[in-house]
């Protein structure tokens, strides 16, 4: 089976680390692609590709500012991420509260 283009969905857009990344440095509030670059410490004809990408599935908005592009996250494209990583949150809770009182046994 083929696998789908990193530009149909975000899913596939945060399947790579380097975006994951850019979304996490974004998540602190807009930056330049210079400071991304900087940042991040990726050549900048990489970062624009990704930031390409993010916004081709509208994970990022972009402003320009004089010659300045200026990026920031679009959270409500995060949505159907959130909402699918939130489907695990009672079993990671589970095993959270099993691993308390293992720890609670070893302490008494």
């Amino acid at each position: 089976m083929a696998r789908a283009a990193t530009t149909t969905d975000a899913f596939n857009a945060v399947a790579e680390e380097s975006r994951r990344d850019i979304l996490t440095m974004l998540s602190g509030g807009e930056a330049a692609v210079s400071d991304i670059v900087e940042q991040l410490r990726i050549p900048q004809p990489q970062v624009s590709r990704h930031l390409g990408v993010l916004r081709t599935v509208d994970l990022v908005r972009c402003r320009t500012v004089g010659r300045h592009h200026i990026y920031r996250v679009n959270a409500e494209a995060l949505r159907p991420l959130h909402d699918w990583v939130r489907t695990f949150e009672a079993q990671w809770n589970e095993r959270l509260d099993r691993l308390d009182d293992v720890l609670a046994e070893m302490q008494q």
